[in-house]
């Protein structure tokens, strides 16, 4: 899937969750850049990341990551 796409299934899902992205960054533990930078497109999570973020969304890693 194009980082552009994840970038927007991310966002999407922050804001289904009425989070701003210094909320999120505070609750995964990773900084509010990196949570811009993925939604915006220009990075991709690594592994470990990508679990922090589907269990926090209650989604599968593949549903955020790799569908669509």
């Amino acid at each position: 899937m194009e980082n552009r796409t994840i970038g927007e299934i991310l966002l999407e899902l922050r804001l289904n969750k009425g989070k701003s992205r210094a909320e999120v960054a505070s609750d995964l533990g990773i900084s509010k850049s990196a949570i811009a930078m993925y939604e915006l497109g220009k990075r991709i999570p690594k592994d470990d990341v990508k679990i922090k973020f589907a269990k926090y969304y209650g989604k599968s890693v593949a549903t955020i990551f790799f569908a669509r």
